[in-house]
């Protein structure tokens, strides 16, 4: 009888160039040193720490009892494409259709399917660093060549349009904006936005625009590259569920893009994930046409918080923080410290209890910072800036 070999596992080389989000993996040391008796206040993962609204609840339950549990449309249920164009026309000041509308399973996809379907290998795309590691860890693994534009705190976490001018070249396909931003919390206004459509000016070049956190602005108002004239059809809109309505257990995003290339970005879906499920989908278009009181209630919350927890690490020895503008993260510059971001998140997480993420997560251009996410009790919060008060006396 011939012995079993055992073989090395042959990848692909493409699987090299795939990368990470940090906050997962922080997430599961903190529990895992949890399981071991630790109290660990949990600031590391971008979740809001609130209960789904009733309504939505319930509109997913009845879709379920209804037999919503089967097959749909890989672009998405025609009732909640045709509630969303109607969302952003009105959000955009933009003439929106459902035929422009592709709904996912979370916003991630919009960004691997915005980059599958635009960047060759060679090309070039341009994304925020600090940002969301997933730009840069999809460009890479596609084969284009990540383009970072640094986001200055001077600016408050703004960009240079005078850099990015500089950083435009033939080879660009893609520009990627978020705002409000992760991680730095940063809003890019309405004069930055036009600032940025006069650079790229008539070149060929599409501009996909992360605004997840579209609904957690706390000063000002948030205006979309889409709303310039010109560059409606030259964005690609990603917005969705999880942050606004506490639904990121729910997978459910979607795009906005001209009809021809949503056409392509249905057909990613269908080779992927066939179509979101069907239930959630009844539970969105709850979501967008119903109360909207769960959605103001939670951002003002989150905006007590920012206050509290900022005014709190403005008082740590070596730290200094901006007030951010929208999402529910801060940024503290910690260069002060004399502690590298990485080595300094793993020593609060090991000795004062405490889970946030070290700048470098989220790109070079984030070492001499910590991302610390606002999405747990202000007592919670409190208890943080008291731990790290304590550590710091000890430690610096």
């Amino acid at each position: 009888m011939p012995s079993a070999t055992q073989h090395d596992l042959r990848l692909a080389e493409r699987m090299s160039r795939l990368g990470t989000e940090t906050a997962f993996e922080v997430l599961n040391k903190a529990r895992a040193l949890e399981q071991q008796g630790k109290d660990i206040i949990h600031l590391e993962i971008g979740e809001p720490d609130f209960d789904t609204p009733k309504n939505i609840v319930d509109a997913a339950i009845d879709a379920l009892h209804h037999g919503w549990t089967h097959y749909g449309p890989s672009a998405g249920l025609p009732d909640l494409r045709t509630a969303i164009a109607g969302h952003v026309s009105e959000t955009r000041k933009v003439k929106v259709h459902s035929d422009e509308v592709v709904i996912v399973p979370g916003g991630k996809p919009i960004i691997f399917f915005s980059i599958l379907a635009l960047a060759d290998t060679g090309d070039e795309v341009i994304y925020p660093n600090p940002g969301f590691p997933i730009y840069e860890s999809m460009i890479n693994y596609v084969g284009a060549r990540p383009v970072p534009i640094r986001l200055q705190e001077e600016k408050d976490f703004g960009l240079d349009v005078n850099e990015l001018s500089s950083l435009i070249s033939d080879r660009t396909k893609l520009i990627i904006l978020n705002s409000p931003q992760n991680p730095t919390g940063g809003v890019l206004t309405q004069r930055d936005i036009r600032d940025i459509t006069q650079v790229i000016a008539d070149r060929n070049i599409m501009v996909l625009s992360d605004e997840i956190y579209s609904r957690l602005i706390f000063e000002g108002e948030h205006y979309s590259i889409m709303s310039v004239p010109g560059f409606k059809d030259r964005t690609i809109l990603l917005d969705g569920f999880s942050k606004t309505y506490a639904m990121t257990g729910w997978r459910m995003g979607y795009g906005v893009m001209r009809p021809d290339l949503a056409a392509h970005i249905t057909r990613l879906m269908t080779n992927s994930s066939s179509c979101t499920a069907s239930f959630t989908q009844i539970a969105g278009i709850e979501a967008i046409r119903g109360d909207q009181t769960s959605v103001d209630r939670m951002r003002a919350e989150f905006q007590r918080r920012r206050d509290a927890f900022v005014a709190g690490l403005n008082r740590i020895k070596g730290f200094s923080c901006r007030m951010p503008k929208g999402a529910f993260y801060v940024f503290p510059n910690v260069t002060k410290t004399g502690w590298t971001s990485k080595k300094l998140a793993d020593a609060l997480l090991e000795d004062a209890g405490i889970a946030c993420l070290s700048g470098t997560a989220f790109g070079e251009f984030g070492e001499g910072y910590l991302r610390f996410s606002v999405a747990n009790s202000l007592e919670n919060l409190n208890q943080a800036v008291t731990r790290l008060h304590d550590w710091t006396q000890r430690k610096l």
